[in-house]
């Protein structure tokens, strides 16, 4: 499979101060990578620096997507590319209900849709993840679990159907439960649509009990430090990251 996603000797800081120091990464069409390391490492500020976040300065370095330079782009033009996020901790809309706040975000990125039509979209996008008819009727997370506050990330990844998907964190604060339903919901999505490209960043391996990812990279200290199989994360559960970085 092609690369989706090629990041090349990226260098990026924030106020001054170095957080990714030259990281390579590949990332292949239709593959689910994972991304783990120690906090502090920069996994989240790759989140953030792919999605065009104004805060992280890029000083040297490319991140491709499908082939074109998107160093510069506003995240409103990598939505529309085809580049989504899911955050750690989603925010709160009161006076903002799910269906109207999705048909927004999906005419911005995909054009106009009369509301019968999208009415069909986000019931069968839905009943695919599950999720009872009043639930698109709430104000966006407002009251939600962090359980169902994920389920509202996973309603907007499939009604705006991406081409490149990252997760930041989304196993954080979840209970056995929760976690179980969320990754039920990625799994279904990319049973739907192969080609869907995701990246999960996470501490633990919980979440991968329930995904099986292609690839594992580790990031320590702002660079990609090792890579390998999902077998890898047995060896950070037994070792921590210290053995990597003696390495």
């Amino acid at each position: 499979m092609t690369n989706i996603l090629e990041i090349k000797n990226l260098h990026v800081e924030i106020e001054g101060k170095e957080i990714l120091k030259g990281l390579n990464l590949e990332i292949k069409e239709g593959d689910i990578h994972t991304l783990m390391g120690p906090n502090g490492s920069g996994k989240s500020t790759l989140a953030n620096v792919i999605m065009g976040h104004p805060k992280y300065q890029i000083t040297q370095g490319e991140i491709i997507f499908q082939g074109e330079k998107i160093n510069d782009l506003s995240p409103d033009e990598k939505a529309k590319l085809g580049v989504f996020m899911s955050f750690q901790y989603p925010q709160e809309i009161e006076g903002v209900n799910i269906r109207n706040f999705l048909r927004t975000a999906y005419q911005n990125v995909h054009g106009k849709i009369s509301v019968m039509d999208f009415k069909k979209l986000i019931d069968e996008k839905a009943k695919i993840l599950n999720l009872k008819d009043e639930f698109s009727d709430r104000y966006l997370n407002k009251g939600f679990s962090g359980g169902e506050k994920k389920k509202s990330e996973m309603l907007q990844l499939a009604i705006l159907n991406p081409k490149l998907t990252i997760l930041d964190e989304t196993d954080s604060g979840l209970d056995i439960d929760a976690l179980r339903s969320v990754a039920e919901s990625i799994n279904l999505l990319k049973e739907k649509n192969p080609k869907l490209t995701v990246i999960i960043i996470t501490h633990y391996k919980r979440i991968l009990e329930y995904i099986k990812p292609n690839k594992l990279s580790i990031m320590i200290n702002g660079k990609i430090a090792l890579e390998g199989s999902s077998d890898l994360v047995n060896h950070l559960e037994e070792k921590g990251y210290g053995w990597i970085e003696e390495d």
